[in-house]
């Protein structure tokens, strides 16, 4: 008995691994061309908080082996390959707010997150 798999099937379009709102882009823009000259941004997840995971962003010199290398509205941002399938579809932005400001993560991943907001469950 022979089975035969059709793999003429069309494939369903994966979501972008990470994407920046055009704030994010705005504000991350600046730091590029400011403080951080010459730094790229890596992203990953750490496992901290009641709920387990939280968001981390590092400050490198250059891509390590580990690193996914994502470009979008003209910027390179790092996401830590063991971090991809926690965020996949995540859109980064950067919100102010009247006493903080700084930048968020919509992650259509999470199942949850803790009380204060520091971190989060898949």
């Amino acid at each position: 008995m022979s089975t035969t798999v059709n793999s003429n099937k069309p494939r369903r379009a994966l979501p972008p691994l990470m994407s920046l709102s055009e704030s994010a882009a705005e504000r991350l823009g600046a730091l590029y061309a400011k403080g951080q000259h010459g730094k790229l941004l890596r992203v990953s997840v750490g496992t901290k908080g009641c709920s387990g995971l939280s968001y981390r962003m590092d400050w490198v010199d250059a891509p390590g082996p580990g690193d996914e290398v994502i470009t979008d509205r003209g910027l390179t941002i790092l996401v830590d390959r063991k971090a991809s399938l926690f965020l996949i579809g995540t859109v980064m932005d950067y919100e102010t707010k009247p006493l903080s400001a700084g930048f968020t993560f919509t992650n259509p991943n999470e199942k949850g997150r803790c009380g204060c907001g520091e971190s989060f469950h898949v």
